[in-house]
């Protein structure tokens, strides 16, 4: 069934990406924010006061009030809160990782497609306008570079930098390589908090392809870049300012050499895009972009690599 009035949406916990979700749903003229919970009665008050919505401690209390919800409560609550909804009968957009296991996500996945309901994830890169545009120039990768480099701070470290940092660069790569992969190599450490805070990985696939990923949430400044390299094209995007640049091999007198442009995308709100398309999603009945099934990949693979280092860590 296609809506055809205004969705009514809620999000649950609004700590600093939930109240961006609240703040764009509220500006969207296609829904109804209806309501914002948090277990910080203060907080929740404070967001639904900014974007005209009500506010909840019990994220129960929108049972019955919302088509669809934005989850962003901390990774180890996202099986049971989103369970909760879709047992109620409400599309879902939960933040990335979907889960911290693998089993609960493929459970997500089934109860999902079990009650045909919508199950998207916040992987945003996806909706990086430079990606989009990386995304149409790659056709046979057969190396990729990428780097996510990070300033300490307090937030996502609850979990390793391979869920709160890599895990995009993974879903990235995995979009992007048609292929199984064959092994993955790992190597990384603590170094400000008990859990792994330096990470890199050599992802090996069937078709050849090779991948190495670092990220690191340890660094004095910011650094967002994937390098892709094909027979005769290289691709460097960097995520931070969506600029492209392109090396295409040509012939010049007989000689090889390189024509090398500049792309510069129309720049977007990723996370605005992002809702927008979950909007959508809801709406038309249709797969979201990142739906559970490529979110379970990407996170199988990080818990892979935080095992191997961890392996190799203790060994």
């Amino acid at each position: 069934m296609v809506l055809s009035e205004k969705i009514k949406v809620g999000v649950v916990g609004v700590g600093y990406l939930g109240k961006l979700h609240a703040r764009i749903y509220s500006e969207s003229e296609d829904v109804q924010l209806v309501a914002v919970a948090d277990t910080d009665k203060g907080r929740a008050e404070d967001i639904a006061r900014q974007t005209g919505s009500k506010p909840f401690v019990d994220y129960s209390e929108l049972f019955g009030k919302v088509n669809a919800v934005s989850i962003a409560v901390p990774s180890g609550l996202h099986y049971r809160v989103a369970s909760d909804f879709l047992n109620q009968g409400i599309d879902i957009l939960i933040e990335k990782p979907i889960t911290d296991s693998v089993a609960d996500a493929e459970g997500l996945v089934r109860m999902a497609g079990d009650k045909d309901l919508i199950l998207q994830v916040g992987h945003i890169e996806r909706f990086n306008p430079g990606y989009i545009a990386l995304k149409g120039l790659v056709h046979k990768p057969m190396f990729i570079d990428a780097q996510r480099l990070s300033p300490f701070t307090e937030r996502g470290t609850d979990v390793d930098v391979t869920i709160d940092l890599m895990i995009h660069d993974i879903d990235i790569i995995l979009s992007l390589v048609k292929s199984d992969i064959s092994e993955i190599k790992a190597t990384g450490m603590p170094m400000l908090t008990p859990r792994i805070d330096m990470a890199s990985a050599r992802i090996e696939f069937k078709n050849g392809c090779i991948a190495n990923i670092t990220a690191g949430r340890i660094f004095h400044g910011k650094t967002r870049r994937i390098r892709v390299f094909e027979e005769e094209n290289y691709l460097s995007l960097d995520y931070l300012t969506t600029e492209i640049i392109e090396h295409k091999k040509k012939l010049k007198d007989g000689r090889p050499t390189q024509d090398i442009r500049h792309i510069k995308p129309e720049k977007f709100d990723p996370l605005k895009e992002e809702l927008n398309s979950f909007v959508q999603s809801v709406r038309k009945r249709t797969k979201p972009v990142i739906s559970g099934i490529e979110a379970t990949e990407a996170l199988k693979v990080a818990l892979k690599v935080s095992e191997i280092i961890n392996e190799n860590t203790h060994s």
